[in-house]
């Protein structure tokens, strides 16, 4: 089965549930300050998971792009890809543990659908604490369905507990499925929660019925959700009787262009060399490279659709673009361990667009944008490695190089540890390894007390300032068009309790003048009070009346416009203010450029 025909399959049994199909959203979350990247098909949804009426319905389903970079040191194995596609299918305030977990089995088990055995599943279940108990409902009920207890695993939150995201917000136990692989049992006790690899987590069923307050305190929540996922190149490759997702029909062909690459660097031979060489790989030689290859291949297909997405994220050393720098200098660092010289991560990108175009049509759109990008990001690169080996020649003059300073190497040139012990060796040097994890170490405590926070906000922030900072972004792009012109147009946004961020087109810096009009214009809508009025319209009656959106191919058939009198006409998700009185006064203070043609400003409310 290849990925088209599962996505397809997916829609169409939970249509026939009364799912309405929703599309996958941009990689880049709207108005949610708690995350980097889209890393589960719930991020879009965040106001309809706290309590905001869905246009399309309590019954949701999608297939949606996903990017998680917590796993990246484990890149490399069977399983585990930065970059993916989940299948989703939501309930917000609807049906419940029964129907979700019955319609995942029946999906999975069904010869109508996937035919999977149910003897090569397993269940885990949440195990309970002091803040929540066992759930009793869903280990019964996977009982009910056929699953023997001996197959039911009860795990603590650590295994079976999502969320909060953040400090605050909706969370609840959940109930994972594993599919038996035919690997043998690293032990007389291989479960699910070993790291082995025989049990693969295919879907995830999550149970939103508590609500965590800025407290600790766990209390039941006002609406129940379910929030499922399953892992859409992970099931494929079991489908298909795979042994890994690199060998999955979409993604094989990248692998093979990696092989391609090396072999026309090993074998001296100009032009392209054709896809039959990989088949002439030598086994042992891809087991050698094994990591190095499938590290190449997983982070350019990442890098590919985050310089896809529509919001026009570009390398650089802060959030997003921080992340995709980082994915690319591996992957050309992990290449020239293999051997490939020059520019090459473009030519790895394109077979990526030649493989996903059709189902994610921004990546042929923004081809250019891309290609330009990664070749751009690989030639500064090639320069700091040409700085880096010039400072590795300063360090080994006295025949010895600390664990420090190869972490430098690291951190600064972007050595990895094996380069520097590879230069080391052939000049006689050693390497006091053990001072060098140390650094590491210290690295990884600063980096992730950074992440900690930055993450450190709920799942989304519904809070009246929030609301306020919301509706000022429409009025904000509103007075942006009326001061600059009609080409302004959103790239995105930002909103935390402080300030909102927003992106935009306009190819110069801003005056004094006309930030200052901005703001007039701005604060002059706020004095007249006027009302923010919410419909729900279908998509084409919406665009008639001028409607505008930040990516218009997401929305569905019926979607909600939230107009400001005659100043402001948008699609949007919320949250909102009532009136525009409610807001304050707003003062700009920060415009910049952030790209080529993209400005940004920061305002506050006050």
């Amino acid at each position: 089965m290849t990925s088209k025909e599962l996505r397809e399959k997916y829609l169409e049994f939970f249509k026939g549930k009364e799912h309405a199909v929703i599309a996958s959203a941009s990689l880049i979350p709207e108005n949610d300050p708690t995350v980097l990247f889209t890393t589960a098909g719930m991020h879009p949804l965040v106001p309809y998971l706290l309590g905001e009426k869905h246009p399309a319905g309590k019954r949701l389903v999608d297939f949606q792009k996903c990017i998680r970079t917590g796993d990246i040191d484990e890149v490399g194995d069977d399983w585990h890809l930065t970059f993916f596609e989940m299948l989703g299918n939501w309930s917000l305030n609807d049906y419940w543990k029964r129907e979700s977990l019955g319609w995942s089995l029946e999906f999975l088990t069904s010869e109508r659908w996937l035919n999977i055995l149910k003897e090569k599943l397993a269940v885990s279940v949440f195990a309970g604490d002091s803040d929540a108990p066992f759930d009793q409902e869903s280990y019964d009920i996977w009982k009910d369905l056929g699953i023997p207890e001996e197959k039911i695993y009860k795990y603590e939150k650590s295994e079976n507990w999502w969320g909060p995201a953040g400090q605050t917000g909706p969370c609840g136990p959940d109930s994972e499925i594993f599919y038996i692989t035919d690997k043998e049992p690293c032990g007389s006790d291989c479960q699910p929660s070993c790291s082995c690899g025989r049990y693969v987590e295919i879907w995830n069923n999550v149970f939103m019925e508590y609500y965590k307050d800025e407290n600790g305190i766990f209390q039941k929540a006002d609406q129940r959700n379910v929030d499922t996922g399953m892992g859409l190149e992970r099931t494929v490759a079991i489908l298909n009787k795979l042994p890994d997702i690199y060998s999955c029909p979409h993604i094989e062909p990248i692998v093979e262009e990696v092989n391609v690459l090396r072999d026309y660097k090993n074998l001296g031979m100009e032009g392209v060399l054709g896809n039959d060489m990989y088949g002439k790989k030598d086994s042992v030689d891809y087991e050698k490279n094994k990591k190095a290859i499938r590290v190449i291949v997983d982070h350019i297909r990442a890098a590919t659709f985050i310089l896809g997405d529509e919001r026009g994220i570009e390398p650089s050393n802060v959030d997003q673009g921080y992340v995709l720098r980082r994915l690319i200098r591996r992957a050309v660092r992990f290449g020239r361990q293999l051997g490939i010289q020059g520019v090459f991560t473009f030519k790895i990108a394109e077979v990526v667009i030649r493989i996903m175009g059709e189902t994610y049509p921004e990546l042929q759109k923004n081809k250019d944008f891309i290609v330009n990008q990664l070749v751009q990001e690989e030639e500064k690169f090639a320069l700091t490695l040409e700085k880096g080996l010039k400072e590795f020649q300063k360090m080994s003059a006295d025949n010895l190089i600390s664990g420090k300073e190869a972490f430098i190497l690291f951190s600064t040139y972007g050595f990895p540890f094996e380069m520097t012990a590879e230069l080391a060796k052939e000049k006689g040097v050693e390497i006091n390894k053990q001072e060098f994890d140390e650094e590491f170490k210290k690295h990884q405590e600063l980096s992730r007390a950074g992440a900690e926070q930055k993450f450190k906000g709920g799942l989304a922030d519904a809070s009246e300032q929030t609301c306020k900072l919301h509706t000022a972004t429409h009025l904000l792009q509103s007075a942006l068009k009326k001061v600059l012109g009609e080409h302004v147009q959103q790239k995105g946004s930002n909103i935390t309790v402080e300030r909102l961020r927003f992106d935009f087109t306009h190819p110069e810096k801003m005056s004094d003048e006309q930030l200052k009009q901005v703001e007039n214009l701005v604060n002059d809508w706020i004095r007249q009070n006027v009302e923010v009025k919410c419909e729900e319209l279908p998509y084409e009656t919406a665009k008639e009346r001028g409607a505008t959106g930040l990516f218009t191919d997401k929305y569905g058939e019926v979607v909600k416009v939230y107009s400001i009198g005659d100043v402001s006409c948008e699609m949007c998700g919320g949250p909102h203010a009532t009136r525009t009185g409610e807001l304050g006064h707003f003062r700009i203070i920060k415009e910049e450029a952030i790209s080529a043609g993209v400005r940004r400003i920061k305002a506050v409310l006050e």
